[in-house]
């Protein structure tokens, strides 16, 4: 595994040659992917249909919680949701009445049910009345003397399930808490970690809607696929993607990108998706940037 955490009076000019090597490569990917054309299905497409803050932030919510699944299925799901949210996803939230829950009873997304997004939907409602967007809320649960953004998101997590099982008088539903599986759990937590990636990161396909949050602190959101890329690069060798993976992850690109260790995890997500790359060697790899690395391994 390459050790991207020794100290520079050891480092050997052949790990610093392997370091450099590296993110020229990823660099690389950077510039060949991670522009707006080629976000296609990518949950994140959803954001982009709107201008306004408040709806942008809504939508980037729920978008990436409800990222689970097949693709093709997600995009269905997201298509149904907004199109019951209407022109304004965030007027929805803001204006959401009990009564409104009718409008969601046919919606269902794999595990999550209408009663589920309609829950979320009045945690929403009550963060965005009283702290102004949901960016607001976050910040609350920060502190600028955090390593990462995980004890915030934690602390955002549990505020929520706090309110909701205060108000209702019992534990959180299995649903709802699906939505906001926090890191205080073990959990990876790669759709929350997405929503941040998407809100907080500033280029051609994150929005940098948000500005109190530092992206030096953020999280790679890891699942199997980037698992597997991050693998092969020699970041980890975990067997799954936990909370402990995606953090090593992480602490391996900052090693290369201190300021934005989250800012490789679009382009190597096109892999898997434009690519097709299922871990098998066939006729198209040696044309892929990571082929070296791929070979290594075998």
């Amino acid at each position: 595994m390459l050790d991207l955490k020794i100290s520079k009076q050891k480092c050997s000019g052949k790990t610093r040659r392997q370091t450099s090597r590296l993110a020229d490569v990823l660099d690389a990917l950077y510039l060949k992917y991670n522009h707006r054309e080629f976000i296609g299905d990518d949950p994140l497409q959803f954001v982009y249909k709107y201008s306004d803050y408040a709806d942008m932030e809504v939508t980037g919510f729920f978008a990436s919680a409800l990222a689970y699944g097949r693709v093709g299925q997600i995009s269905k799901s997201l298509e149904k949701l907004f199109s019951i949210m209407g022109t304004s996803p965030a007027g929805f939230v803001r204006e959401f009445r009990s009564a409104d829950r009718r409008f969601l009873k046919d919606f269902k997304h794999r595990f999550n049910t209408g009663d589920d997004i309609a829950d979320l939907i009045v945690l929403l409602k009550h963060v965005i009345t009283k702290h102004g967007s949901i960016e607001g809320y976050f910040l609350d649960g920060c502190s600028d003397s955090d390593v990462n953004i995980l004890p915030g998101l934690a602390n955002f997590c549990r505020g929520l399930t706090g309110l909701y099982a205060g108000r209702h008088g019992r534990p959180v539903s299995r649903g709802l808490m699906y939505l906001l599986v926090s890191p205080a759990r073990k959990s990876a937590c790669k759709r929350l970690n997405l929503f941040l990636r998407w809100m907080v990161r500033d280029d051609d396909v994150d929005t940098g809607l948000w500005k109190g949050v530092d992206a030096s602190k953020l999280i790679v959101p890891v699942d199997v696929h980037m698992a597997r890329l991050c693998g092969i690069l020699g970041f980890h060798n975990s067997k799954n993607a936990t909370l402990k993976t995606a953090v090593e992850i992480t602490d391996n690109f900052a090693k290369i990108v201190p300021s934005d260790p989250v800012k490789y995890d679009f382009a190597l997500s096109r892999i898997g998706i434009i690519e097709n790359c299922n871990g098998k060697i066939n006729d198209k790899c040696p044309e892929c940037q990571l082929y070296e690395y791929c070979m290594a391994k075998k």
